[in-house]
């Protein structure tokens, strides 16, 4: 390969990696310690379910295409083989990557970012914990349905005493 084609492979490169990031409300980044193969195949399926990717980079391709965004505050933590998780929903990210550290010790979390800035492993743990939408969703509607339903429980049970009366 010519030292040309060389250059803009890596500039196309360096550009899809952008690109990923362009939209990501989410970044956290790993090092793997010796992953198989299955492990890999397994974090990067539990995060696709999520809408989520993950990918190993070169760090320098890295580290260009986060310059200047707002994921640039992660440049210092790019040393060594370091995996990206990148994702619009925060939480889904987040909690994926964290239970599979979790139950991994081959990987392991080594900071984050979202939109509003650099997060560490505690702040990331914050997140996974957090309730999903539809898990609120969830809530949401039944503290909406509850009132309602302990009011039809109240004049059922005042429509069979008024039965048992008569």
């Amino acid at each position: 390969m010519t030292e040309k084609k060389a250059y803009v492979a890596k500039q196309a490169k360096t550009e899809a990696v952008a690109k990923r990031l362009e939209n990501a409300e989410l970044v956290i980044l790993t090092h793997n310690k010796g992953m198989t193969h299955l492990m890999d195949r397994e974090l990067r399926n539990n995060l696709r379910k999520e809408g989520a990717t993950f990918g190993v980079e070169k760090n320098t391709l890295v580290a260009r295409a986060i310059k200047g965004t707002k994921f640039e505050s992660l440049t210092d933590k790019l040393k060594g083989p370091v995996g990206i998780a990148v994702s619009n929903d925060p939480l889904a990210a987040a909690r994926v990557v964290y239970e599979f550290a979790k139950k991994n010790d081959k990987l392991e979390i080594i900071g984050g970012a979202t939109t509003d800035g650099a997060l560490d492993l505690e702040k990331i743990k914050f997140l996974a914990m957090l309730p999903s939408k539809d898990q609120l969703r969830g809530k949401i509607v039944g503290l909406l349905q509850a009132p309602g339903a302990q009011l039809a429980r109240l004049a059922n049970a005042y429509a069979t005493k008024d039965q048992a009366a008569s």
